[in-house]
């Protein structure tokens, strides 16, 4: 498990999608062949933190994983932190902080996160938004 760094999809590799995972301990290389992608499609393009199950190959120290099943984590993301909406998607060494754009922009945030939850669990989806509004616009292709 861990967060989505980058989604590729190139066009020479027949439908076959590589994602770049994170967690506290590294770098996981993930390749998603085209029939799992069919199954998975929604969780593979729209999940920021993902857990993923299949074969792991440890190759002098390189993860990857071929996936078999992927898992939307992303809700689990709000908490992390009870901080978490008073975070800033800007580093430090960009040259100006805008903390009003994200007010701006938080109107506009799709519900993501309104399937797959209990109906009656106001709590997590309170803290799905909030995770949603934290995390900076993903590097993907489209």
């Amino acid at each position: 498990a861990g967060l989505v760094l980058v989604r590729q999809r190139p066009g020479s590799a027949k439908g076959v999608i590589f994602m770049t995972l994170e967690d506290e301990t590294g770098v996981a290389n993930v390749i998603v062949w085209p029939k799992v992608f069919e199954r998975e499609r929604a969780k593979v393009l729209g999940g920021r933190f993902i857990a993923v199950t299949g074969k792991l190959q440890n190759e002098a120290g390189v993860i990857h994983i071929i996936a078999d099943r992927v898992d939307d984590l992303t809700p689990m993301l709000g908490l992390l932190s009870q901080d978490g909406a008073n975070l800033s998607g800007l580093a430090n060494a960009d040259e100006i902080k805008r903390p009003h754009d994200r007010e701006k922009l938080q109107h506009k945030l799709p519900d993501l996160f309104t399937t797959d939850l209990p109906a009656n669990d106001d709590r997590v989806l309170q803290e799905a938004r909030a995770a949603a509004a934290v995390m900076p616009k993903g590097r993907n292709f489209h």
